[in-house]
């Protein structure tokens, strides 16, 4: 295997694994789950990424790279009052409602129908009150936050895909140093993978399954296809939504949430300098599922690594994280004009972070936002 290829796919997982890892951990944190059960999240979440990206891009010879759903992780690690197995109830919910996305047209079509702007919206409730909550980070932790934030602004200039991971490593590296972390002792690995029974909770199925898959088809799974297509390749729309609806429902067993098709990783591995020949391209899939392997199998001690971190630099690691995805959903938010207050409504709904009968406010913020916009429609 040439030499690019790997290159490609590692930087390509690390950028990945570094710049989220930690609101994964918040997600998992906000449900409750136990050590146990956060290790096996995270190495059945990795699996799942290998698994899927090998299938895919040795069976349609096209360079599929999958992720993790980051706007989901923050949905999750926003929510309260569920449990890990009512979690898990939700995650299955979520991988089949892909899986069927795949398979049924009409339901592929009543996704589709969902405005731009209100789906961006509701993606952008979701992500800001993680990013509000930098500043207050660097106001608790002044200089572990600033050098953190400097590096990322100056990083972001260069090569955007890594000024996260940049970051962390600068955190890193300054909070072991000055003692505000100790080293921890470092865990055993692979670690073992929890089984956990999944608790069907209407309030969780319709407050987190359901807005956790629309914010992984509308954020996620449609910019991968994008990022495909403009690379020159054609998706396999249906066999990648079957394949990764499939491969979360088992996941989801021992605590995963959903993954999908990449974006800004996928990019990383189309590009000419992977591969002179495109048509040799597509086993850079091969490479990366083997990193991701591995990250699942090493992940205790990355997991012990990041925990022993003060918690506002944890706050701030994941509010930069999430600058990016935050200014594209409000890109995409107020992009249509006749979605924009409508888009404003779903908005303020999401990010008020108020749950009603159970159910959180990423839903009350959809329904709320398509009201609006139906009522706008009707008088017009």
């Amino acid at each position: 295997m040439r030499a690019s290829l790997f290159s490609a796919a590692l930087v390509a997982a690390l950028v990945g694994y570094g710049s989220t890892i930690a609101l994964v951990l918040a997600a998992a944190a906000a449900l409750g789950a136990s050590p146990a059960e956060t290790a096996s999240w995270v190495m059945a979440v990795c699996f799942a990424k290998a698994a899927g990206t090998a299938i895919l891009s040795t069976w349609h010879r096209v360079p599929v790279v999958l992720a993790w759903s980051t706007p989901g992780a923050a949905l999750i690690a926003a929510s309260t009052g569920f449990t890990m197995a009512e979690g898990v109830g939700a995650f299955l919910l979520a991988a089949l409602l892909v899986a069927a996305t795949g398979a049924l047209r009409p339901l592929g079509a009543l996704v589709a129908r969902i405005p731009d702007g209100i789906a961006g919206a509701m993606l952008a409730g979701v992500l800001l009150p993680f990013c509000l909550k930098g500043a207050g980070a660097a106001q608790a932790a002044p200089l572990l936050v600033f050098p953190m934030v400097a590096v990322f602004a100056l990083v972001r200039l260069k090569n955007p895909a890594i000024a996260v991971l940049a970051a962390l490593a600068l955190g890193l590296a300054l909070a072991f140093a000055t003692g505000a972390a100790v080293l921890p002792a470092l865990p055993a690995i692979p670690p073992a993978p929890v089984l956990i029974r999944p608790d069907f909770h209407a309030a969780a199925l319709i407050g987190l399954g359901l807005p956790l898959y629309l914010v992984t088809m509308a954020s996620q799974n449609l910019p991968g296809f994008a990022t495909m297509r403009a690379a020159g390749y054609e998706p396999p729309v249906r066999a990648a939504l079957g394949v990764t609806g499939g491969i979360s429902a088992l996941a989801a067993l021992f605590g995963a949430h959903t993954v999908n098709m990449a974006a800004i990783t996928a990019a990383i591995c189309m590009g000419d300098d992977v591969h002179p020949d495109r048509s040799q391209r597509w086993k850079v899939g091969l490479a990366y599922a083997g990193v991701w392997v591995a990250l699942g199998l090493t992940g205790p001690v990355v997991i012990a690594l990041l925990t022993a971190l003060p918690p506002p630099l944890m706050t701030a690691l994941v509010a930069l994280a999430l600058l990016g995805p935050l200014m594209g959903a409000l890109t995409g938010a107020f992009a249509t004009p006749d979605q924009r207050f409508a888009a404003t409504i779903t908005l303020a709904v999401t990010a008020s972070g108020t749950a009603f009968a159970g159910i959180g406010a990423a839903f009350w913020g959809l329904l709320a936002g398509l009201a609006i916009y139906a009522a706008e429609r009707l008088r017009r």
